[in-house]
């Protein structure tokens, strides 16, 4: 099951979180159909978005990440709620790349350079939106970025997906690490000393390593206190009548001209692949609701 723990560490100076998401991004890969190099760069943003969704208190606030890229995947997309759901998709699912130098697999490559938006709505009249520059597009430390930058929150953020022989996913996770304005230098230090030991987060995933035991190699001889365990899944919210009043405010210059086709009119949902299917009686009945 995917869940995450949130965490507190030399005396409230460190708050950190740390996830299991396998569950989640195969589900991602199965909706999209995605290449390996797609499934890892959308299953990193996507355990991210939902770990930084979790950070959020309002139980109506939602989170979106996107990611825009000149490179062939085009762009991610992740949205993610306060209560552990998230969903996402990228442009170009099917994307092939190569191994890159260290035989992994080539996410930097896929991504490209660009920037990276965040958009949080937490029901003002005005979502509050922050942006960054793509430093690697290795998605963790474009994160780590935008935090360091964009929230003024120094933070460290390590995400993984590892991919079976098959293509499904194996392992997918991460954590995020951040301290509390005035740290101490020394817990600073004892910080950097403690993740300068980490190889890779795939690493501790294929060695079975639950987020419990992740921040407890991170963050273990610093009193480490995990305060809250949070379910985590994949969920679209896409329904019939959403799709329906996405047709309407398109207008009604633009139903008719689908009528005046003759066929039934599909719409295929972007986050999670559902199509839906309106019949030419229906669209005329949208056309009357229609400005």
């Amino acid at each position: 099951m995917d869940y995450m723990v949130r965490a507190t560490a030399s005396n409230d100076q460190i708050r950190a979180f740390a996830a299991t998401t396998r569950d989640m991004v195969e589900s991602a890969r199965r909706a999209h159909d995605t290449s390996p190099a797609a499934t890892a760069a959308l299953g990193r943003l996507l355990t991210g978005g939902a770990m930084m969704g979790c950070m959020m208190k309002g139980e109506k606030d939602l989170l979106t990440l996107q990611v825009h890229g000149d490179g062939p995947i085009g762009g991610i997309v992740v949205t993610a709620d306060s209560r552990g759901h998230a969903k996402g998709y990228v442009y170009e699912p099917h994307v092939m790349l190569h191994a890159n130098s260290k035989g992994k697999l080539d996410v930097s490559g896929a991504v490209g350079k660009g920037t990276l938006q965040v958009i949080r709505d937490l029901g003002l009249k005005e979502p509050y939106m922050g942006s960054c520059d793509l430093q690697t597009g290795e998605i963790a430390e474009d994160l780590t970025y935008y935090f360091a930058v964009s929230e003024q929150v120094p933070s460290s953020v390590g995400l993984g997906v590892l991919m079976e022989k098959n293509n499904t996913v194996r392992r997918a996770g991460g954590f995020i690490i951040q301290l509390m304005p005035d740290t101490p230098e020394e817990t600073i230090l004892r910080l950097e000393q403690s993740l300068q030991g980490v190889t890779s987060v795939t690493a501790m995933l294929d060695a079975g390593m639950s987020p419990e035991e992740i921040l407890g190699q991170l963050l273990g001889d610093m009193d480490l206190e995990i305060t809250e365990k949070v379910p985590l899944s994949w969920r679209c919210d896409c329904s019939a009548a959403r799709v329906e009043q996405a047709l309407i405010s398109i207008g009604r210059e633009e139903i008719r001209s689908m009528i005046h086709e003759g066929k039934p009119v599909e719409v295929a949902c972007h986050f999670c692949n559902k199509k839906y299917v309106f019949p030419i009686a229906v669209m005329e009945e949208l056309l009357t609701k229609a400005k």
